[in-house]
């Protein structure tokens, strides 16, 4: 396999860890179902979750399916009562968006109610685990930021993806992807060629995404601690690229160059992002 490598620098993380203390929990599964009134290619289905994985599988009906393992616990029986009563979760249809959401103790969307994570503590905890069956045209948009991985199957609409302290998989997409977690590998696979941009980022982790071998792109990556790999023949370094910054008062334009490592597949085309802060990049073709 090519690769082009880059600097390397190492650190060392020291961390402990205390067992947990017994906990009394409670448990419920949701199972709600949503009928499409439009082309499913023309919907978003979005999950705004905190704690738990999320799974979402591309099928052939016109229906969303949509299953949810909620855990409510806490350390007394008053405490678990408390998150029972005061726990929301909620669901909104509208013709193009189906939306799963916190809604107390406090809203999970952005830039709704975000302030109430700074009131009074939360004594109970909460996981949501979903698993989603959507139309194979369906636009995701999903998140969480605990307790989870992200998978995504046979899903061929647009993608947006995001998880914190866990790794993303993708298998057999189609759409433009924007794919970012912070803690955990990206994994992906396209059976055919995205339309448009894509961009993918973790900043511990590698990532592996796999292309059908007619790829023609301009690829962008960066990592401080890691390598760029790929096995597609046709691939040269493109010129570092030069950024327009700022115009100043005096009429001066100031360029900066840029940090990221271009380089072109095939005959070139859309540009792919890549970025990683402790791992490796690797582009591979389909066998």
């Amino acid at each position: 396999m090519k690769f082009f490598a880059i600097p390397l620098f190492a650190g060392a993380v020291l961390c402990c860890t205390q067992a947990p203390a017994q906990k009394l929990e409670s448990k419920e599964h949701i199972k709600k179902e949503f009928t499409l009134s439009q082309s499913a290619s023309a919907v978003t289905m979005t999950i705004y979750n905190i704690n738990g994985s999320i799974r979402v599988e591309g099928y052939d009906g016109n229906q969303v399916v949509l299953e949810v393992d909620q855990t409510i616990s806490g350390k007394s029986n008053a405490i678990l009562e408390t998150g029972k009563q005061e726990f929301k979760l909620n669901f909104d249809q509208k013709p193009d968006s189906i939306i799963a959401y916190i809604a107390s103790p406090f809203d999970s969307r952005p830039n709704r109610g975000r302030r109430n994570w700074d009131g009074p503590r939360i004594e109970y905890d909460f996981d949501l685990d979903f698993v989603v069956k959507v139309p194979h045209a369906m636009n995701l948009h999903v998140s969480t930021v605990n307790g989870g991985d992200v998978n995504v199957s046979d899903v061929t609409g647009k993608l947006d993806v995001k998880n914190v302290n866990g790794a993303i998989k993708i298998a057999n997409a189609k759409g433009a992807a924007n794919v970012h977690t912070i803690n955990g590998d990206v994994v992906a696979n396209f059976v055919t060629l995205p339309p448009g941009e894509s961009d993918f980022k973790t900043l511990n982790g590698d990532i592996k995404i796999t292309y059908p071998p007619a790829l023609s792109v301009d690829c962008q990556f960066k990592s401080f601690n890691g390598e760029f790999y790929t096995d597609f023949p046709e691939t040269e370094s493109l010129p570092v690229k030069v950024v327009k910054n700022e115009e100043n008062k005096t009429n001066k334009t100031v360029y900066k160059l840029s940090t990221e490592t271009r380089i072109r597949i095939g005959k070139g085309g859309p540009t792919y992002k890549f970025e990683t802060f402790n791992g490796n990049i690797y582009i591979k073709k389909q066998s």
